[in-house]
């Protein structure tokens, strides 16, 4: 199959990018190098071509039903402008991809909602909302071709913005999005990101890539960010990625995404009464995702094996250095099935979960760990 390339693949190639393979799309891995990328994100603010994510248009009279069915979250409480975080649930509860859904009512002519999926699900998910959708009136239009987006995040972001032309105080607020113009560039900007710092994501037609790029890293706050570090980043602030925290055969209460699940949501939607029962606690989990950090001076890498008093136990689902901390940090899904109730009693409370040791093979050694509370560092989403 023929890697995609985003509108911006020759400014990559210009700034002498690594390109790499990246859920079917040629993507930059890094300019000048993952660390430096990641703390000048951290410290100033950095510009990531996000173009590969996808954009799905739901409209029609029973659009708001629809998602309703579609996914375990509230979409009644989306307010106009609003955004909200949300998982496609499948029959068995497990999770067919994780999404952003904005109420574009007013903002975007020719949707009602807007829904943003992960770069490799886009043609899935499509299909799997399609297919969906067949008794109720509503439309899904898959636009993932027709636009791009940048995805600008630091604490200098919001002045950035300014110099563009959109002052701080008419900038969007956290999870919200407008329309805007941006040094005469028509944008939806998006007060969101993936690193657990202030940002914004900026979705725009494919023609407008070059010069918005070129233009935002014209200031010298501003550095190109590939996808090595947008990984770090994510990864310290405990953010989940699909593929490897989350999948189709694991519920959000098992990828301890708990907390965005309603208890009281009265229409039905796909997984629906085993989600809540495991949120409800009437159903045992059969698994649960941890956050832990390395003892020794190792990197545990995705797919390595974690144990517990010389007992295989789970997997690593993401692993990495830390440059803020610089300590080796990860994800680990631990299987419960087979370990003796009153440690998985323990594993199941947050409290008495945090400080347990684990082990985890790397190259044929294991090496201390322990679980520790999420997420690594606090986020700085300004409210």
């Amino acid at each position: 199959m023929t890697e995609k390339k985003t509108a911006l693949y020759e400014e990559h190639i210009k700034l002498k990018a690594k390109m790499v393979s990246f859920g079917g799309w040629l993507m930059p891995v890094q300019y000048e190098g993952i660390i430096k990328e990641h703390n000048f994100t951290r410290e100033s603010a950095g510009l990531f071509d996000v173009s590969h994510m996808g954009e799905l248009y739901i409209k029609g009279k029973d659009s708001l039903k629809f998602l309703e069915s579609l996914v375990p979250q509230k979409i009644s409480d989306l307010r106009q402008g609003r955004a909200l975080y949300c998982q496609l649930t499948n029959d068995d509860g497990g999770i067919e991809d994780d999404m952003i859904v904005y109420n574009s009512f007013g903002i975007i002519e020719e949707a009602d909602y807007l829904v943003v999926v992960n770069a490799s699900r886009i043609e899935d998910d499509f299909s799997f909302i399609k297919n969906k959708s067949r008794n109720f009136d509503v439309e899904i239009i898959n636009k993932s071709d027709e636009f791009s987006m940048l995805a600008l995040q630091g604490p200098k972001a919001k002045y950035i913005i300014e110099k563009m032309g959109i002052e701080i105080k008419e900038q969007p607020e956290f999870f919200s999005f407008k329309k805007a113009n941006l040094n005469n560039i028509p944008v939806f900007l998006m007060r969101s990101g993936y690193t657990g710092e202030d940002g914004f994501e900026l979705l725009f037609k494919n023609e407008f890539a070059s010069v918005l790029w070129t233009k935002t890293l014209s200031y010298e706050e501003v550095v190109p960010v590939g996808l090595g570090a947008r990984d770090t980043l994510r990864l310290e602030a405990a953010l989940p990625l699909y593929g490897h925290e989350l999948n189709e055969y694991t519920t959000p209460v098992e990828s301890s995404l708990g907390f965005f699940i309603p208890k009281d949501k009265k229409e039905d939607y796909s997984g629906k009464n085993i989600i809540l029962s495991q949120k409800l606690k009437q159903t045992p989990l059969r698994r649960k995702l941890f956050a832990f950090m390395m003892e020794d001076k190792v990197i545990a890498r995705e797919g390595y094996e974690v144990f517990l008093n010389n007992k295989s136990i789970g997997k690593v689902t993401s692993g990495a250095p830390s440059p803020t901390l610089g300590k080796n940090i990860g994800f680990c899904m631990i299987e419960f099935v087979g370990l003796d109730n009153e440690l998985v009693s323990k594993l199941n409370n947050i409290e008495e979960s945090i400080g347990i040791c684990i082990q985890i093979m790397v190259r044929n050694k294991l090496y201390n760990a322990k679980i520790v509370k999420k997420p690594f560092i606090k986020k700085k989403y300004d409210k």
